[in-house]
């Protein structure tokens, strides 16, 4: 597997098999990604170094998993939203003011 787009064709096969896309209104995959994404800061709830590394591995893959179907549902690119969002940082965020720190944009 080679590309995003790959992939996300896998999971759309995976999810189709088991008639799983009637659940996947746009608010249920949100609801997942926030749960999940819960679930992986729990991997370090006592220890920012003592966690399992296959723990982080599979909850960060459900978070993957679940902002690809996002994306797929709503007939979003992740590419080209990655790229808008980076180049909108980019402008809040410019390397002379931002770099080495971790400052809100509006307080730089």
């Amino acid at each position: 597997m080679d590309s995003l787009e790959e992939l996300s064709k896998m999971i759309d096969i995976f999810v189709k098999e088991r008639d799983w896309d009637k659940y996947h209104s746009p608010v249920n995959l949100a609801k997942s990604i926030s749960i999940e994404a819960n679930e992986l800061l729990e991997c370090f709830q006592w220890s920012e170094t003592d966690f399992s590394l296959d723990d982080v591995k599979k909850e960060l893959a459900d978070v993957i998993n679940y902002c690809i179907q996002m994306a797929t549902k709503l007939d979003l690119n992740i590419k080209d939203i990655v790229l808008e969002k980076l180049d909108e940082s980019a402008k809040k965020y410019p390397v002379d003011k931002a770099k080495g720190t971790s400052t809100k944009y509006d307080k730089l």
